[in-house]
């Protein structure tokens, strides 16, 4: 892609300060700044989850970009956009919302410490409801970066079911992989929930054994570079990334601590 590269879409699971400080809510926020700094354009989606407090927050709908609908597993789902501003970065952040699948005041686990059995279909909901949002706003990003497992429905959807759409016919996605990778795993029926426009289940063979690390290694069959954003990537995953011949981008902890981190994925952008 060259210096090219002008916008790009942010999907991440998590932004400080709208949950706690952890190294993939750090990168949420201070990635964002940071390309923007770099003079590219930015937007920057994560769910609203329940905890998320909307008035300390101010959270607002976004009345002409709401009220759409997503059907997933034959129920229509409204789908809702608010927006917030982080002021010290000049910069809005997007939140994808359901009644259904994002008010409960939880995240990923109940309060047994049990994943939730419809966290798939969040998954789904939340990549539809993103790419839906940036179609629009009009906006046509060069880079979609993924960040955070809840993300990783998005790939496939952008290549398979939206890849013929203008706005992102020259979108090329960079998929952050984490230690963050669910145990639990989704429900049997998972890849035919995941089925949509020109995904077929053929495309979906990975989500036979519906796990976490299978989730990721489709997400990143259908990304165009993979950044390892934490030490303890499961070996599995980085093995296969490698495998595969993608671009990877190693995990460099002194980066991390010192901000670095940033013009080193500056660079992994334009030279995909």
């Amino acid at each position: 892609m060259g210096n090219s590269v002008k916008r790009v879409l942010f999907v991440n699971s998590e932004i400080f300060p709208y949950l706690p400080e952890s190294p993939i809510a750090n990168i949420g926020r201070y990635l964002p700044q940071g390309i923007q700094e770099r003079k590219k354009e930015i937007r920057s989606f994560m769910p609203r989850y329940g905890c998320i407090n909307e008035r300390k927050n101010q959270l607002h709908e976004v009345i002409r970009l709401s009220g759409m609908n997503i059907i997933i597993n034959d129920v229509d789902r409204p789908l809702v956009i608010k927006v917030a501003s982080i002021s010290a970065a000049r910069m809005q952040v997007y939140f994808i919302d359901n009644e259904d699948y994002f008010h409960r005041k939880n995240v990923y686990f109940d309060d047994n410490g049990e994943f939730f059995k419809d966290n798939g279909e969040r998954a789904i909901f939340f990549a539809r409801g993103v790419l839906e949002t940036v179609k629009k706003l009009r906006w046509a990003p060069d880079i979609i970066h993924c960040q955070g497992w809840i993300s990783h429905i998005l790939p496939i959807y952008l290549k398979k079911a939206y890849i013929d759409d203008p706005i992102f016919s020259n979108s090329k996605v960079v998929l952050s992989l984490y230690d963050d990778t669910p145990e639990a795993g989704f429900p049997e029926d998972f890849k035919e929930r995941v089925v949509f426009g020109g995904v077929s289940a053929e495309d979906l063979g990975l989500l036979s054994d519906p796990t976490g690390i299978n989730l990721a290694k489709l997400a990143a069959s259908y990304s165009d570079g993979v950044i390892f954003g934490a030490e303890d990537v499961d070996k599995e995953l980085v093995d296969y990334c490698k495998d595969s011949g993608l671009p990877c981008l190693p995990y460099n902890a002194e980066a991390m601590e010192n901000g670095a981190y940033i013009e080193d994925y500056n660079s992994f952008y334009d030279n995909l």
